[in-house]
């Protein structure tokens, strides 16, 4: 019999907490879209030293969640990536609002002052440059598909 989750309310945003998680899966997801990580050890590096036990759990929530696909990787068929879906693509506004949110408020952010400033005045054009990056399998800030590169 399959298990089914009581919800604690039908609040939108009770709904998207009980989604995510935790800020686990949140980091999981920005490694994804602004590092261009997809493997296990590359996720278990992240400079916020994430357990083995909970990042495998975490993992394994946005799965069922359908956030996240695993597959193998096309470079190594050894080893298996993680992938947003299109359900996990459609965050990419979140996390920008979130990140905008914390530079305006976060007198330490590490996020480049012309990055946030472009992110700003260029909202929904950069959203969908960096959902079409990250679909066709780069990042924001790393690797030679980067959008940073681009634009800054």
């Amino acid at each position: 019999m399959k298990h089914t989750h009581q919800r604690r309310s039908d609040c939108p945003i009770n709904f998207a907490l009980e989604m995510f998680g935790d800020p686990w899966s949140l980091l999981i997801i920005r490694d994804i879209v602004y590092f261009g990580k997809k493997t296990y050890g590359e996720f278990l590096a992240s400079e916020e030293g994430m357990a083995t036990n909970i990042l495998a759990s975490r993992l394994a929530h946005l799965e069922q969640q359908g956030l996240l696909v695993k597959k193998l990787s096309e470079k190594d068929k050894r080893k298996e990536e993680y992938v947003l879906t299109e359900k996990g693509l459609d965050l990419i506004p979140v996390l920008v609002e979130m990140a905008n949110w914390s530079a305006e408020h976060d007198p330490h952010t590490a996020a480049p002052a012309a990055w946030i400033a472009l992110m700003k005045t260029e909202r929904e054009k950069m959203i969908r440059l960096i959902r079409e990056t990250v679909q066709s399998g780069g990042s924001v800030f790393v690797g030679e598909k980067s959008l940073l590169g681009q634009f800054v």
